[in-house]
């Protein structure tokens, strides 16, 4: 309920002495959490209160406070005191605890040491498995050309040491498969052109080998007499049925072109030609 402030029995009924007294400050206006002071004085626009009053008021409010802080401090100073020394002693337990927080980092860091030291350990062994398992491969790969380089030579009739195992037996005990006889006959007894694709294609998947396992590979390098020589070889067997086939005339196109399409799949094209010329000639 408002209260009006009255003058004496002498003033004159003024507009001023009329106007509502404003109730006092609350207190709990600046207790909240989000107090801001120029939301505060904006609120207090309604107050017919002028600003030196104000100004004062909050000046009064404020001593209120500081007396009330001050009566607080005088009241419990001797729990202060008591808090005080009940804390005496604290320096050596937070050297304690900063001890123990020293030791603790040394254990932890000489167990990171382990980890790291045991992380290189596995990394380096890894390392050496995946060698280990790439020379097992290369070691695979090689004896498999071995075995083809083998199987080349047999059917080749030669030796790994260059010897032509080619003898009168072999010529009265061999008989060419299914795969090998051919409808173009053939001629002057030279080799069937099924056969002669055989051994090119073996030829060829062995320098594919080679070439996926790196030449540069010591055993390779000592295979290099043994390839040529099957090269040599083959290209020797593949003239020699050329030659036969070209003079046959005509009649043996179909077989030329399937030795020159031989020449062509092993990469001796030019090979191919010069046997020709050297037949014409």
């Amino acid at each position: 309920m408002s209260r009006f402030y009255f003058g004496g029995s002498d003033t004159s009924d003024s507009g001023d002495d009329n106007l509502p007294f404003p109730k006092p400050l609350s207190r709990a206006a600046f207790l909240t959490p989000d107090f801001d002071p120029n939301t505060f004085l904006s609120s207090l626009h309604n107050r017919h209160q002028t600003l030196e009053d104000l100004r004062s008021e909050l000046q009064t409010r404020s001593q209120e406070i500081n007396k009330e802080l001050l009566d607080l401090v005088n009241e419990n100073y001797q729990d202060f005191l008591s808090l005080g020394s009940s804390l005496h002693g604290g320096d050596e337990k937070v050297e304690e605890v900063r001890l123990g927080l020293l030791g603790f980092r040394r254990d932890v860091e000489s167990l990171k040491g382990k980890v790291d030291e045991r992380k290189q350990e596995v990394e380096a062994l890894v390392k050496e498995r995946k060698g280990i398992r790439k020379d097992i491969q290369t070691g695979r790969a090689l004896l498999h050309v071995n075995q083809r380089l083998q199987e080349l030579e047999h059917r080749l009739m030669i030796s790994s040491d260059g010897a032509n195992k080619h003898t009168k037996d072999d010529e009265d005990t061999y008989e060419p498969s299914e795969s090998e006889e051919e409808s173009d006959g053939e001629y002057g007894g030279s080799m069937p052109t099924s056969r002669l694709q055989r051994h090119v294609q073996l030829y060829s998947y062995i320098k594919q080998m080679v070439a996926h396992i790196g030449p540069d590979h010591p055993y390779l390098i000592n295979q290099e007499e043994r390839i040529l020589r099957l090269k040599q070889t083959i290209l020797l067997d593949l003239g020699g049925a050329l030659k036969q086939t070209s003079s046959a005339g005509g009649q043996a196109q179909g077989r030329l072109m399937k030795l020159l399409t031989i020449y062509k799949d092993m990469g001796e094209y030019s090979e191919a030609l010069k046997v020709l010329k050297e037949r014409k000639v």
